[in-house]
């Protein structure tokens, strides 16, 4: 039973930080590409930010690149997304995903979400 757990919204203030984590079990955790995606008031699905099985390449949306960084545990079957100098365009419900196949943006290589975590960015 594939299960994602994502953990770590909060309320904050723009300019600051949070860092979300996404508990993945169910499947081998190593073996496969990981999301985080959002979806903000009134807004599509966007995808945010993916990392390549070993962690050691992340990639990001222009909107977050220079201000979130992702990173996985693959030992503790865990994704993280480190969120800095967060402005209130950032509000959304953010998800982590399982990817069916690398580099592809699609709803459809998403084959697994989590129940999302909020994230409200306002003063």
């Amino acid at each position: 039973q594939v299960q994602l757990v994502e953990s770590g919204g909060d309320l904050v203030q723009p300019g600051g930080s949070l860092r979300l984590t996404c508990q993945a079990s169910g499947f081998t955790f190593s073996s496969y590409y990981m999301y985080w995606l959002r979806q903000a008031p009134g807004k599509g699905l966007e995808w945010v930010s993916y990392i390549n099985t070993g962690g050691g390449a992340g990639y990001y949306a222009d909107s977050v690149k220079g201000r979130f960084t992702v990173s996985r545990d693959n030992d503790k079957n865990t994704l993280y997304l480190q969120m800095n100098s967060l402005t209130s365009e950032d509000t959304a419900i953010y998800y982590c995903a399982k990817a069916v196949r690398p580099n592809y943006h699609s709803r459809v290589n998403y084959d697994y979400w989590g129940q999302g975590t909020q994230v409200t960015v306002s003063s």
